[in-house]
């Protein structure tokens, strides 16, 4: 079993306090014989008797360390299999990058971080990680 971040609780109560019924703590899901992932959350949430659920799982990354972009990296790589992974195996479900608030708004606002996460489509979410809140969606 992987370590938790950091963050990994804040993130966790921010979904719930925006209704969302986490499902998963992690999500692991099988790719073929010995490749295996574990996404750190997923959940789910009803939309309505018409519109169906609306299903995430969300990878939660800190950026503590002292290279962002070498946490960028490691964010980026999982993301990017982590999402072939469930297009094949639960398309319906669409994958996150939890980010801190802190890391968003410095990191994040920098060219390459930019650019990067326009070109894989990247989806982020944004959180507080003192308030436990979940502060932006970027679809």
């Amino acid at each position: 079993m992987a370590a938790k971040d950091k963050f990994h609780n804040a993130v966790k109560q921010g979904l719930e306090k925006e209704k969302w019924l986490v499902t998963h703590d992690p999500l692991r899901l099988e790719y073929a014989v010995d490749e295996r992932v574990e996404i750190d959350l997923g959940a789910e949430r009803i939309l309505g008797a018409e519109r169906g659920e609306e299903k995430i799982a969300v990878e939660i990354k800190s950026f503590l360390n002292d290279s962002a972009l070498a946490d960028f990296h490691t964010a980026l790589g999982q993301f990017l299999n982590y999402r072939l992974v469930l297009e094949e195996i639960e398309p319906e479900r669409i994958l996150y990058l939890a980010v801190p608030s802190a890391a968003y708004e410095s990191f994040f606002q920098r060219e390459l971080p930019k650019a990067s996460v326009k070109k894989h489509q990247v989806k982020i979410i944004v959180y507080d990680p003192v308030k436990e809140e979940i502060a932006l969606w970027i679809n």
